[in-house]
Parts: C-alpha cells; sequence; structure tokens
C-alpha cells in the first residue's frame, strides 16, 4: 500500500479545508515546493496535490506552484482540481505530471472523460467525492443526486482504471476515516482504489490498509501529517506491511 502526502493549492499555498470548505481554510506554507520537498525527504514516494482554486473556477488556478513542485522533487505527482479538457490533461502531462484526477468532470461531461480515458488511459484516475453515499461536485460543494457506488460502476464501464474516493463528511476533520463506506467502494470496484479522508492517527492508516485485499491500494493524508498526528515514517511502515 502507498502513502500519498496531500498538497492542497489555493492562491499560491499550502492549505487544507475543513469538511471541503473553503471558508474553513487553514494555511500552512507559503512554499509548496519546499513542502513537497520535505515529503520527499521523509520517504514519500508519490505525491497528491489538489488545486483548490481551480476546483472551484473549472480552470487551473496554481499552475506555476505545480511547476515549483515538479522542479523541486523527482517525485512522481498526481494533481486534480479544475481539469476540464484534454489540453488541460496535455499540459500537466507534458510539465511532468503523472496522473490526472477528474472529478466534477467526470459527472458534468461524459463525453470528455470517456475521449480522457480512450486518450490517456492509465494516467487519468477518477475522483469520489460523497457526502451521505451521493456524489458532490464542485469542490465539493455542490450535492447531485448520484448514487455514488452506481457512480462508480458506470466509470470502470467507461474504462476507468483508478479511482480516488473521499468520504467529504470525513475530509480534514481529524477524525477518523469512514471505513465502511471505504470498503463498500473497494468491493463496488475492480480497479484499484485509494482512500481519501479523516486519516488522523496511525490506526485509521492500518483500518485502511486491512482492506488492501480488496484493492484499496492507498492511503491520501494531509492535515494529519501537517498538524503532526501522524508520523510520514511510521505511516510508512505501516503501509509497507499492507
Amino acid at each position: 500500500m502507498r502513502i500519498y502526502p496531500a498538497i492542497d493549492l489555493s492562491a499560491g499555498q499550502v492549505v487544507r479545508l475543513h469538511r471541503g470548505e473553503m471558508a474553513a481554510k487553514t494555511v500552512y506554507s507559503d512554499d509548496p515546493a519546499a513542502f513537497a520537498g520535505a515529503w520527499a525527504e521523509a520517504g514519500a514516494d508519490f505525491l497528491h496535490i489538489v488545486d483548490l482554486d481551480g476546483s472551484f473556477a473549472g480552470r487551473p488556478e496554481n499552475l506555476p506552484a505545480v511547476r515549483a513542485i515538479l522542479a523541486a522533487t523527482a517525485l512522481p505527482v498526481q494533481i486534480g482540481g479544475g481539469i476540464r479538457d484534454l489540453a488541460t490533461i496535455e499540459t500537466y502531462l507534458e510539465a511532468g505530471v503523472a496522473r490526472v484526477i477528474l472529478g466534477t468532470s467526470a459527472v458534468r461531461d461524459r463525453a470528455f472523460v470517456e475521449a480522457a480515458l480512450a486518450t490517456y488511459g492509465p494516467h487519468v484516475v477518477i475522483d469520489i467525492g460523497a457526502r451521505d453515499g451521493r456524489v458532490a461536485v464542485q469542490g465539493w460543494a455542490e450535492a447531485t443526486d448520484l448514487d455514488a457506488l452506481e457512480f462508480a460502476r458506470q466509470m470502470e464501464d467507461a474504462g476507468a482504471l483508478r479511482f480516488v474516493f473521499t468520504d467529504v463528511a470525513s475530509d480534514g476533520a481529524l477524525q477518523g476515516p469512514n471505513v465502511a463506506a471505504q470498503r463498500a467502494m473497494a468491493e463496488t470496484l475492480t480497479a484499484p482504489l485509494i482512500a481519501s479522508g479523516g486519516v488522523a492517527v496511525l490506526d485509521d492508516v492500518r483500518a485502511l490498509a486491512a482492506l488492501a485485499p480488496l484493492g484499496v491500494e492507498g492511503v491520501i493524508i494531509g492535515r494529519a501529517l501537517y498538524e503532526g498526528t501522524i508520523d510520514l515514517a511510521a505511516a510508512l511502515a505501516v503501509a509497507a506491511e499492507a
């Protein structure tokens, strides 16, 4: 299992939101590249980046910060937030990004997501954020009537090869992940799943690592790393045993 340190970007800064709310934003650094370098030095082997401004604007808003991160570390990077067209995917891949993450666009523009999967297959990850089992979009600010598990099945049928799943009520709250929801999603999919949301202590990593036989291949950790409730080296050790 892989640990993905999360770097959420807003106005060029490293921030974290509480349950997806921009009004509940905590700023951790003005230097995203240094932040990325610190995770690399601590042993991370993949970074998860979210352009939060892009999620709301529908277009990349933090590309200079992303380029700085890519220049500062050789770690592979996956990025989501505001990716709505093939040209944006191409821009990120040419910049050196390993994977792009499609969330809102996967819900709102089926023709686009199918074209992205057909063209860039292994480089595309489908992100599903859910509130009470229903898909949320636009930076999780808007609810839909789509059942998250059914939407996951549709995306897998369309050719998706990897997923991120976030229980939005857990995200950034440091109150533990929704393990039952992650289990249900993993059991629904045959594609590998990256779990996200709520990881606060090392036992949370252990609980998600126990889902590895179901296809949970990784865990995204954000605020817990920033605030020191989880040590990255310890989390990596737990993941290595899964």
